[in-house]
């Protein structure tokens, strides 16, 4: 299209079955991140790519945009590893990629979480990492700072992406899924160049991992699993789309294959903030042995392969047994407390 996009004329052509290009989905979500767009025009699009189905061209283009809307946090981006997850399964887990990025950073991957407090589940992120006593309202010079003295830090995503607001009465209003729901974990405010992105949807899994590749990073693993995670699981096979060098190859992993008993999933469901922060710090007390340590080791171990620390998904979850037998993921989860804790105090 050689005119200006606008709100209508992507309406139009979305329920008509016709894809957005790359630019055009661009600019769509540019209106809408600078608040020209009125909610139905915001849920008319967002239904439409649903229903259509959204393309690699449309997913990228959204979340070009909503980077470009975002607030940054300045730092290396090389080996820098995020663990954000879409969430969605439906399925009330605890916070496994939470744990597994504590354990990544501990054995040594730099890691920029990105995450969000519950939208759907009873716990999110923030919600779990607020309870353990983590300050998540970092700024981006604060949370740049984090990261360069003890090598992890957080970043609450209603900070960074001050722009979603505009989005956000629609996409209460709508109640299902949408192309904003995958948005989160592909926006990272430090431009990570590595993730394990956990994914409700296993249909999708490839689609994203092309995303990844287009946003610029260099390694990642888009996972589902065939029992409803948006996690590596322990109660049945999962399906990995893992983005290498340009090229996205997929596959199942089965726990067996990662040396791991399988558990039943009815083993690894969690309940509040509170509940989730004291399944975390058993784990990392070593008090806790069974289905919920060893679903972090398989995602803690996933993080370690896509950080470059290990040569295999198998080896990966036995180094994260030894980092937490060694007390360093307990380690790192009071570092993390304490240097968040010293901004609490800095007006």
């Amino acid at each position: 299209m050689n005119e200006p996009m606008t709100m209508q004329r992507a309406i139009a052509a979305l329920i008509t079955g016709q894809n957005l290009t790359r630019e055009e989905a661009r600019a769509t979500m540019s209106i809408i991140m600078s608040g020209e767009a009125t909610d139905a025009q915001i849920g008319s699009v967002a239904t439409a790519l649903r229903m259509k189905g959204e393309t690699k061209d449309e997913i990228t283009g959204f979340a070009e945009a909503m980077r470009a809307h975002s607030n940054h946090v300045h730092t290396e981006q090389e080996g820098l590893l995020d663990t954000c997850g879409t969430g969605g399964s439906g399925i009330h887990k605890f916070n496994i990629s939470t744990a597994s990025a504590i354990i990544a950073s501990a054995a040594g991957v730099r890691v920029a979480k990105h995450g969000n407090r519950a939208m759907s589940g009873k716990s999110g992120s923030a919600d779990v990492l607020e309870a353990l006593g983590v300050n998540i309202s970092l700024t981006a010079e604060q949370a740049g700072h984090c990261l360069g003295s003890i090598g992890i830090c957080f970043m609450f995503a209603q900070l960074y992406h001050p722009s979603l607001k505009h989005a956000a009465g629609p996409r209460r209003e709508i109640g299902v899924r949408t192309i904003f729901n995958m948005l989160g974990p592909l926006t990272n405010p430090a431009g990570a160049d590595r993730q394990l992105l956990g994914l409700y949807d296993r249909t999708r899994t490839e689609t994203v991992a092309l995303v990844l590749g287009e946003l610029g990073l260099k390694r990642a693993m888009v996972v589902s699993s065939l029992d409803g995670l948006d996690e590596i699981s322990i109660s049945s096979p999962t399906q990995i789309s893992e983005l290498h060098n340009g090229i996205v190859r997929t596959y199942e992993i089965t726990p067996e294959e990662l040396g791991l008993p399988v558990h039943s999933l009815s083993e690894v469901i969690g309940g509040d903030a509170e509940v989730n922060a004291a399944i975390i710090r058993r784990i990392f007390s070593g008090e806790e042995r069974g289905a919920y340590r060893d679903i972090v080791l398989a995602n803690a171990g996933a993080c370690m392969y896509v950080g470059g620390l290990t040569e295999s998904l198998r080896a990966g979850a036995d180094a994260a047994a030894a980092i937490i037998d060694s007390g360093k993921a307990a380690e790192k989860l009071e570092q993390l407390v304490h240097t968040t804790g010293e901004f609490a105090y800095v007006s």
